[in-house]
């Protein structure tokens, strides 16, 4: 079977005169094992193996790809690309990025962890599960629980001169308990990713869902108030999901992102620290280089409040007049690269939650949030989402709440954070501390 990189040169190698081809191949394998009643429920097996290529002439772009390719195969994309730029119209910010080096990065792959045995990752599911349903007599069964990992390498080459391969590994694990007492029934959900099993902590992924579950019964609608709210990083996490597409360059040129023309302005608290770090040593999208070939590194977004600038891939940077941050991003090798996130994180405070919780006396820990990205607009930023959480009295977490509704705007939350938890936590590329709000509407009865 041909190499990745061995696929890649051959596009690059059939370049004509005048035009910029590149060459973008990925190879992954992904298992998944779900255990359900003490049996593995689901055990799933996906393979993937491709080259996308992209020919530009005269600022026209064509794209074409081919699966599982040989040499011929490859050549054969390069024409259909050829052909399918010749029918497009042209942009001058069609444009491949010139060659920089990028440093390794080590601990992205470990070859245990990618040579494990299937019966493992199986045993993992199933001992999940095992755990999970004995912590609590009121949490006996699970609405899921899983153990997953993948193994890719990816490969670029271009005309230009970039050239680059890296190999990755990845782990997962994940538990939906189920708390039942009398008439009510409250789920729990934990969720753990890490390059290797070691990292899991895959009990405790146990532990928290169950927990979670079961401080959640007996829960009742609250009254409406304005009150301290703190949002675990849970919770966090979907807010900030929202917030990381509408600070890609690509939401802002195309008119869908709430902080356009707001660089250099205040635009959160000054405790309020946003970071892309494609580089970061415990962050699960680390990488050498982005999608294009561009070394991934640290770009600060918001700085103290203060917006700093956007992410962009080499598109929109050209078209903005500024670098490539090395945010470009493909769904695969079936996709041009648009502009995605790495580790996208609201840097962490100094600010334990328990001192949290007892400077939100009064208020509410809001642990679950549903409705996020189809009730938030991404443009002027309202949202009302529904939420469930616990009443905060003397310090300590009270009573659960559910059947409430939080609304507010990004901007307006994101100037009412008035502290910074110490336990960030990442969930996929998105990582985030519990915070403190110093007020929200908390709508219930």
């Amino acid at each position: 079977m041909p190499d990745l990189v061995d696929l890649c040169a051959v596009a690059v190698d059939a370049a004509r005169p005048g035009e910029a081809v590149e060459a973008y191949a990925e190879e992954s394998r992904r298992v998944e094992a779900n255990a359900y009643r003490g049996e593995v429920e689901n055990l799933t097996f996906a393979e993937s193996r491709g080259v996308g290529v992209r020919v530009i002439a005269d600022g026209r772009l064509g794209y074409a790809y081919a699966a599982d390719p040989s040499p011929d195969e490859v050549r054969r994309a390069v024409e259909q690309a050829r052909g399918n730029a010749a029918l497009a119209s042209a942009d001058e910010h069609n444009v491949l990025p010139a060659p920089v080096p990028a440093e390794p990065l080590p601990g992205l792959f470990d070859a245990a962890q990618a040579a494990m045995p299937l019966e493992r990752k199986v045993g993992l599911a199933l001992d999940l599960e095992r755990r999970a349903t004995a912590i609590d007599p009121r949490a006996s069964k699970v609405e899921s629980a899983g153990y997953g990992d993948s193994v890719a390498r990816m490969a670029i080459a271009s005309t230009a001169g970039v050239r680059g391969s890296f190999e990755r590994t990845d782990c997962w694990c994940v538990v939906v308990a189920l708390a039942d007492e009398g008439d009510d029934t409250q789920t729990g959900y934990s969720f753990r990713i890490g390059r290797r099993l070691d990292e899991l902590d895959w009990e405790g992924v146990a532990d928290e869902a169950v927990e979670r579950a079961v401080r959640m019964l007996g829960a009742t609608k609250p009254e409406t108030a304005r009150v301290p709210v703190v949002l675990d990083p849970f919770a966090g996490s979907s807010f900030l999901g929202v917030l990381a597409g509408a600070l890609t360059a690509e939401a802002v040129q195309k008119g869908r992102s709430l902080f356009a023309d707001l660089v250099g302005t205040q635009v959160g608290s000054d405790v309020v620290t946003i970071v892309d770090d494609g580089r970061r040593p415990d962050g699960p999208g680390s990488a050498p280089f982005d999608d294009e070939g561009v070394p991934a590194g640290r770009t600060a977004l918001i700085s103290a409040g203060r917006l700093e600038g956007f992410l962009h891939n080499a598109y929109t940077a050209h078209r903005g007049g500024t670098r490539s941050t090395g945010n470009a991003s493909r769904a695969g090798y079936r996709s041009t690269p648009g502009v995605g996130t790495t580790n996208f994180a609201l840097e962490p405070g100094d600010v334990p939650l328990a001192e949290l919780l007892r400077r939100a006396e009064g208020g509410v820990l809001i642990q679950d949030v549903s409705g996020v990205h189809s009730g938030a607009n991404p443009i002027s930023g309202e949202f009302s989402v529904g939420a469930t959480g616990l009443r905060i009295r003397g310090g300590a977490l009270a009573e659960p709440v559910r059947e409430m509704t939080i609304a507010s705007t990004l901007p307006d939350m994101l100037r009412s954070i008035v502290a910074v938890g110490d336990d960030l936590r990442f969930f996929s590329s998105v990582g985030v501390p519990s915070v403190l709000v110093g007020e929200m509407t908390v709508a219930g009865r």
